[in-house]
């Protein structure tokens, strides 16, 4: 049989302390072994619907076609193995450790191969005897469908998998008295695998060139998007050589959808025009067939690989804040933590503002009261209020920043290689001005994920306020290059950074952009109205800064000093300590704003 890929639920079973049960007793363990197998455990998986790939010695590898059948079933089996043995001595018991996984599967006649064979082979050896471990994509299938429950035993680093796997252990407690049925339910019903949030998969890119060589091209983009968007966190990828299998075939988005159990889908088309290359690509909504997003890339074709590096790191980059736009628009009767994560993670999204801020930390706050130890939504949750802190647009810095320190220690500690936990600490690390050693984790962010145009826009922040102003320019360059629509923040930072170099039509450029995208951000608006007011343009530089008036609470904006006490600059203790910052601003900040009508004290 030829092999084949596809979506699959996957079971690995084995037998704790195997050989030292064989040891005691060689003959003994392993006739039991074998009836509970036979009488069991064999019976129970053909019960739900699942295909035993293969015997393993002390175990067994199945899959099925529903996750919630394939954990229905490890429940039953663990249950009746309860009850099995109740006579033999506890050392001499045979206890099974189940892993189920949901991922996509290279599946031959008597095997089946991948990460999410491998992930469920792991969790099974994380499980107690008479335990089940299950990965999150698992847990968030089956919450709302099956009475079981399951502990959060955070991100777990696995032997040969390169992410941490978030891991769920079975709770048996409640489930004492669950039937144990013993005769196949025929007429029961498969349940479809329900698409989990944030999943996608990327259809091979077309070649519309009249020239088929131009095909490497647009399987390159392909791939390299598809590997990019692995790297984002909570979002499931449809595996490349799945994706492939559609090449050249009439795609129905919901049919798709159904098949390979996503939620989105991402198509394009790769032209040459001459010595221009025309890339376009929409993503799809598979539940809807509706168009949620487009763009078209023109580009020229001088450095093939720099051209398709850039374009699909802006696909990627993009994709990871649409998708989040788009799942928090979608409202459930039942939210759960991941709902609320994203819905806070889009509030924040909107830009810095008291409103957005409070927004954004109440849905994390509800997110960590569902799940105390969500590793996402501490970070998520300190990052917030760290924000908040470096915005100034707080009632409680000291208390935020006391928060936000206990929330990362402990999302570190079950986490350490958490992305999100790593970006939090950078943000925390800059609201108490310790602007250098915010650089090696957002360093970590990016060597995590080389798309995360925040953390690239962070280290320019950060180096612009050491000193290391031209360092910081092409990092915003490139943080605005990966996703205009969502680069308000860089718009600002570039801005001040030409304002500080002298090009003041430059920086009125960019800060004209940052106020399209940021309207409600003070400090953008004061530096815009110190940039308009160095060309003498007083009039449009005192509405400027009467706007940011407007924004804030306090009176910041009333003189210089005032500012340079108790505003922005206050929040910057590099500002003080490296000369060249300090001088370059007197000159071209303060200069400016002072022409707009601020006063001196």
């Amino acid at each position: 049989m030829a092999s084949t890929r596809r979506l699959a639920a996957i079971l690995a079973a084995d037998v704790a302390g195997y050989s030292r049960l064989m040891g005691a007793d060689e003959e003994g363990t392993h006739e039991r072994l074998k009836a509970h197998l036979g009488e069991l455990v064999n019976p129970k998986i053909a019960e739900h619907r699942g295909r035993i790939v293969k015997n393993t010695g002390d175990g067994l590898l199945a899959e099925f076609a529903s996750v919630v059948d394939a954990v229905r079933c490890a429940v039953e089996v663990q249950r009746g193995m309860a009850d099995r043995e109740p006579d033999v001595p506890e050392e001499r018991r045979i206890s099974f450790r189940l892993g189920v996984n949901l991922g996509d599967v290279i599946v031959e006649e008597h095997d089946i191969f991948g990460d999410g064979v491998n992930v469920a082979a792991r969790l099974e050896a994380l499980a107690e005897p008479g335990g089940i471990c299950v990965s999150r994509v698992v847990r968030d299938q089956v919450r709302d469908k099956l009475a079981f429950s399951f502990e959060d035993m955070g991100e777990q680093h696995v032997k040969n998998i390169a992410r941490p796997v978030r891991v769920y252990a079975w709770c048996p407690e409640g489930v004492a008295d669950l039937p144990v049925a013993t005769a196949p339910r025929a007429a029961s019903v498969s349940h479809p695998i329900v698409a989990p949030r944030l999943s996608i998969v990327v259809l091979p890119f077309t070649n519309l060139s009249n020239d088929p060589e131009q095909q490497y091209f647009a399987d390159g983009i392909t791939e390299d998007v598809t590997t990019d968007l692995s790297r984002i966190t909570d979002i499931f990828v449809i595996s490349r050589n799945t994706a492939f299998t559609y090449k050249h075939k009439p795609v129905n988005a919901k049919q798709l959808g159904r098949e390979l159990g996503v939620r989105y889908v991402l198509e394009g088309s790769v032209r040459r025009l001459g010595n221009q290359i025309r890339v376009n690509a929409k993503l799809i909504d598979a539940e809807t067939d509706a168009h949620l997003w487009a763009e078209r890339f023109e580009r020229n074709m001088d450095d093939l690989f720099a051209l398709q590096n850039e374009i699909t790191s802006r696909i990627a980059a993009t994709l990871g804040s649409e998708l989040v736009a788009a799942e928090a628009a979608r409202r459930t009767e039942n939210p759960d933590g991941l709902d609320y994560i994203l819905r806070g993670r889009f509030a924040a999204s909107k830009g810095s503002s008291r409103e957005n801020h409070a927004d954004a930390i109440g849905w994390f706050e509800r997110a960590l009261a569902l799940d105390p130890r969500s590793t996402m939504a501490q970070s998520l949750l300190a990052r917030q209020l760290a924000i908040r802190v470096v915005d100034q647009l707080t009632e409680t810095p000291a208390g935020d920043i006391a928060r936000a320190e206990k929330l990362i220690r402990d999302a570190l500690a079950a986490s350490p290689s958490s992305l999100s936990a790593h970006y939090a600490k950078g943000t925390l690390l800059r609201a108490q001005g310790r602007w250098q050693d915010a650089i090696p984790e957002y360093e970590t962010v990016i060597a995590l994920n080389p798309n995360s145009m925040a953390a690239i826009s962070d280290i320019g922040w950060c180096k612009f306020w050491i000193g290391r102003i031209d360092e910081a320019v092409p990092l915003y360059q490139q943080s605005i290059r990966l996703n205009p629509r969502a680069s308000g923040i860089s718009y600002f930072r570039l801005g001040l950074a030409h304002l500080t170099n002298a090009p003041t039509e430059g920086a009125i450029y960019w800060l004209e952009m940052a106020r399209s995208y940021i309207p409600a951000h003070p400090n953008a608006r004061a530096t815009l109205a110190s940039a308009y007011g160095l060309i003498g343009e007083t009039e449009r530089a005192a509405a400027e800064l009467a706007e940011a008036r407007k924004l804030v609470s306090d009176d910041r904006f009333a003189s210089i000093t005032r500012l340079k006490t108790v505003g922005f600059f206050s929040a910057i203790p590099s500002y003080f300590g490296v000369p060249k910052v300090r001088a370059l601003l007197e000159t071209t900040y303060f200069a400016g704003l002072r022409k707009a009508g601020m006063a001196e004290e």
